[in-house]
């Protein structure tokens, strides 16, 4: 007799499994500690073989529609039916069973979004942690909700235009841009993990509309940067945010690069300091002159038994706040429109090439920017260096000399923009 829902409600467990049968083959079991198996019983290529189907109540005798969300419930019944037919094809449920699966668990190994997080675990350890932070945000805010779960080779070049465009529309157009590049550095190590055969981005090129440059806000003239150098003068926070305020306008690297200095790195016996650019990963120098070996031997009393020169506030194993120097200007009177942390590049660019009349390679290897040379562009960490060495005294005695009141500054207008 077939089963009901009474029956299966009031059966008990006992010592042993208890075993309820319905029609063709399909069954309830009941465990000795109550639990409610559905099997399905049968044979294939003349061997007797069982397959699971849930769980009774969460998978009922009979399917139906449900009551709180109107969708269609599969029921025992309706699980042996689908088996049976495959079965008539000349397929084994069981194996369907497991082929289905590891199909599906190879989609969710080879998913954009399983590729992209493996992909950022190889690269991320090599990045500043503020920088992988926001890539791995951007992925996860305008990328993973529209395709992470797309087997990545699938992803074609429309569907992410299609994504991009979603950025796009709410006018975050450079994020977009950088979202195309995130996506297509994940669609490569895709090609190169044999999980891809091409990169869809490149297909692209030309898609998105330009991104406007954000300027960092910078002072370039002259009479206004002596100006600000004296509100510099006149902080009166902690020691260390004091130093580094001094410190951001001499060697004018980037602020992330200024905070992550460690003490280890720096020889004030030799005047220099030799670290990994974050935004390349290659090795730079930077000619300490003798202004900033002043800066740094007042701090080292302080922070030199700190692995960073500039710790945290709260905690010594942590670099400052990437708020702070921005704080501190905003402090003595310097409007964010102004100056920003990153500004000193710009300034002295513009200042060591219109006002010192420095040459420009020499510029451009301090900032740690790749050089043209004949051949071809390249980039080594020792490249002019004893010209940026007399160049960074030159530019720590300028700035001592603009803020005295009898220097007339050359006036410029121009506007740099320095990465």
């Amino acid at each position: 007799m077939p089963l009901t829902d009474a029956k299966i409600r009031s059966a008990k467990p006992a010592d042993k499994p208890i075993r309820l049968f319905d029609d063709g083959g399909l069954y309830l079991e009941v465990s000795p500690s109550g639990g409610k198996w559905w099997r399905f019983k049968y044979h294939f290529a003349g061997k007797e073989k069982r397959l699971s189907l849930g769980v009774y109540p969460a998978v009922p005798l009979a399917g139906g529609k449900d009551k709180a969300t109107g969708l269609r419930i599969e029921g025992a019944r309706d699980k042996r039916d689908n088996a049976r037919r495959l079965m008539g094809q000349g397929i084994d449920p069981g194996e369907y069973r497991k082929a289905a699966k590891a199909a599906t668990e190879a989609r969710a190994a080879n998913s954009f979004e399983t590729v992209a997080r493996e992909w950022y675990a190889k690269n991320s350890p090599a990045w500043a942690k503020s920088h992988g932070e926001r890539i791995l945000r951007r992925l996860e805010r305008d990328v993973f909700p529209w395709i992470g779960g797309r087997p990545v080779a699938e992803v074609a070049a429309p569907e992410l235009l299609s994504v991009l465009r979603r950025i796009e529309e709410r006018g975050a157009i450079e994020t977009a841009h950088r979202a195309l590049s995130n996506c297509g550095a994940v669609f490569r190590y895709a090609v190169a993990t044999a999980r891809a055969e091409r990169d869809p981005s490149a297909d692209l090129r030309g898609a998105l509309p330009p991104a406007v440059g954000t300027h960092f806000a910078a002072v370039t003239e002259p009479k206004r940067f002596a100006e600000l150098l004296k509100a510099i003068d006149g902080y009166h926070g902690t020691l260390t945010v004091r130093c580094a305020l001094r410190l951001s306008p001499l060697v004018f690297v980037r602020p992330g690069e200024l905070r992550h200095a460690k003490w280890v790195d720096i020889d004030l016996d030799a005047a220099q300091w030799r670290y990994t650019i974050s935004k390349t990963d290659t090795a730079h120098i930077v000619p300490l002159s003798r202004q900033a070996v002043e800066i740094l031997r007042e701090l080292q009393p302080l922070t030199g038994n700190s692995v960073y020169v500039l710790p945290g506030a709260r905690s010594r194993q942590r670099p400052m706040s990437d708020n702070a120097i921005c704080a501190a200007l905003r402090s003595v009177g310097i409007q964010k429109e102004e100056m920003s942390a990153h500004g000193f590049r710009a300034t002295a660019r513009t200042i060591l090439d219109e006002v010192l009349h420095v040459r420009p390679e020499y510029i451009e290897h301090q900032l740690g920017h790749a050089v043209k040379d004949p051949n071809g562009r390249a980039y080594n960490r020792t490249g002019f260096l004893a010209e940026r060495a007399d160049m960074m005294q030159k530019w720590a005695d300028y700035l001592d000399a603009i803020k005295t009141p009898n220097v007339v500054p050359f006036t410029s207008t121009k506007t740099a923009v320095v990465a």
